[in-house]
């Protein structure tokens, strides 16, 4: 958690030192050009200014060069902060950035598909709280969630068996599905909230997809896809009754980020490839029975 938020923080005094030093070299800029502009312009009427000048090329093509050097550092410093970070690969406990920078949107849309999803519905709670008090540009929110269908049986998650093989485990998939109720009731509850005050028009639903957890996918307003794969063997040990269970940890999954705003062809594949597989999943998948 320390370096998550030391990182946070070293980005957020580098962005400061990048946007101030772009300021600076910005008004430089200015002050060069119109001191040349001055110069100029005196040695037309100013005779001691003219003769001191005159001869002196060098001099203008020194300063010349230097304006286009500052010039293009300035630049080359402000396309590369237009271009979206490169992450790479992030852990999911960094999604609260994402799920900020989604808010700044009028239209807001996340999707999921994954396990519990409960990395995400914690970001989403504090976010949508939050609104209650500021909306700030938001207008609309749409929130969709598909996780397993804990009501068949599985193979992940499931009882360690002997010689590791998974024995399926109906009370803990009953465990598991009453937390992905909790968490529908509660976002659903504060959809409904913010609604009702017409300060924000917000839809929040979950489906069951059919099939073990596998792949960990996160969209962000159609622009950015997050894709990461669940170490589904992973394990923990319960207490009452006393075994272990292979229950993978979505907070500890990596997860590949893809964006739009990369602005490349594969970036474009990507995000739009892992919005059409969810899209198909969607489709397919069933309402939870405490929908219906």
């Amino acid at each position: 958690m320390a370096g998550t938020v030391g990182g946070a923080a070293g980005d957020g005094m580098g962005g400061w030192l990048r946007q101030h030093r772009a300021r600076f070299e910005s008004a430089a800029t200015r002050v060069l050009l119109l001191g040349i502009f001055v110069t100029g312009l005196m040695a037309q009427f100013v005779k001691p200014v003219g003769d001191a000048l005159e001869g002196q090329a060098f001099l203008g093509g020194a300063l010349l060069s230097l304006v286009g050097y500052v010039l293009y550092d300035a630049v080359k410093d402000l396309a590369v902060s237009s271009r979206p970070p490169d992450r790479g690969l992030v852990r999911s406990s960094d999604l609260g950035d994402f799920v900020s920078q989604a808010f700044h949107a009028r239209k807001v849309e996340i999707c999921f598909l994954g396990y519990t999803g409960e990395t995400l519905y914690n970001e989403l709670y504090h976010r949508l709280e939050s609104l209650l008090d500021d909306p700030g540009p938001t207008k609309r929110v749409s929130i969709r969630m598909l996780i397993p269908d804990f009501g068949r049986e599985m193979a992940v998650p499931s009882r360690v068996g002997p010689g590791g093989r998974p024995v399926d485990y109906p009370e803990f998939r009953a465990r598991l599905e009453s937390k992905c109720r909790e968490y529908d009731q509660i976002l659903s509850g504060l959809a409904d909230q913010l609604t009702r005050r017409h300060r924000v028009t917000v839809q929040c639903e979950y489906r069951l997809y059919n099939g073990d957890p596998r792949d960990k996918v996160c969209i962000f307003n159609k622009e950015l896809a997050m894709h990461g794969l669940y170490n589904v063997v992973a394990t923990m040990p319960l207490r009452n009754p006393d075994c272990e269970v292979y229950d993978p940890k979505g907070y500890n999954t990596d997860l590949s980020v893809r964006s739009r705003k990369e602005g490349t062809a594969a970036a474009e594949t990507a995000v739009a490839t892992q919005i059409s597989h969810f899209e198909g999943v969607w489709k397919l998948a069933a309402t939870p029975s405490w929908r219906q």
